[in-house]
């Protein structure tokens, strides 16, 4: 894709917000891989509709920044994820969270599922123009994937921004990490009601609840919620259960 068409807005520079919520900041080619991901996203959207988030400063706060933080509980990276992990991102859409962390750290391996043809072509077209290495996509379905050999606990993390029931997520998520690994549900809202369903979902996945951070959005003031499950034992072979079902009957 020729970038010198794209448009020609740009992120705001938002060092010491990185430096003040994760305490970390981008290099100079870490922001420039950022512009050229929102011009890519921005282009795209006019065939895709990818994404409603296309200002510069909604998109460095929701789509970039939201991604990133996810991975920093506590406003500290995931240990050990610099120096590479297996990473799948689960209903990937238009790459987020899964692209931002793949750009942040090249020994990590970031796998991009999603169930919608036109949306994996598109980031792949992405991943080839930032020439993002460490990353591929991954056409099909969580209940699917989650069963083949190859994928079933394998990752050492997990990332799905929840779009139905945390329970469904959970489902998702579990089965593809490995023993020991971690499950990241992005999340908005969140009640007492929701973590007492989700403590019996995830006991019956082979995970606990590790973590339920909120969290404001440094722009916006918005509040979030990331969920982290650690997996404990291995997940029962019944999960995750056949397309659909999850969503029709959460656990």
């Amino acid at each position: 894709m020729n970038l010198e068409s794209l448009p020609i807005a740009s992120l705001p520079e938002m060092g010491e917000i990185w430096q003040k919520t994760l305490n970390w900041q981008p290099t100079i080619w870490q922001e420039n891989q950022f512009q050229q991901l929102y011009q890519l996203i921005v282009a795209g959207n006019r065939q895709f509709n990818l994404t409603r988030i296309t200002e510069p400063e909604d998109f460095w706060e929701k789509h970039l920044w939201d991604s990133l933080r996810g991975i920093a509980p506590k406003q500290l990276f995931i240990p050990g994820i610099e120096q590479g992990k297996r990473i799948i991102d689960i209903g990937t859409g238009a790459g987020f969270p899964g692209i931002p962390i793949s750009l942040i750290f090249p020994s990590s391996q970031v796998t991009l599922l999603d169930s919608t043809g036109k949306k994996i072509a598109f980031i792949e077209t992405i991943l080839s123009t930032l020439g993002l290495n460490n990353a591929k996509t991954l056409l099909g379905r969580a209940e699917e994937v989650g069963q083949q050999y190859q994928h079933r606990q394998y990752y050492d993390v997990a990332v799905i921004r929840a779009v139905s029931n945390v329970s469904v997520c959970a489902e998702y998520s579990l089965p593809l990490v490995r023993k020991g690994g971690l499950a990241v549900i992005y999340r908005g809202t969140w009640t007492q009601a929701e973590n007492e369903s989700l403590e019996a979902a995830v006991e019956q996945l082979g995970g606990v609840i590790e973590l339920i951070e909120e969290f404001s959005t440094p722009l916006s003031n918005s509040i979030r919620h990331c969920l982290y499950l650690r997996k404990v034992t291995n997940t029962p072979i019944s999960f995750p259960r056949g397309v659909g079902i999850p969503n029709q009957k959460p656990i």
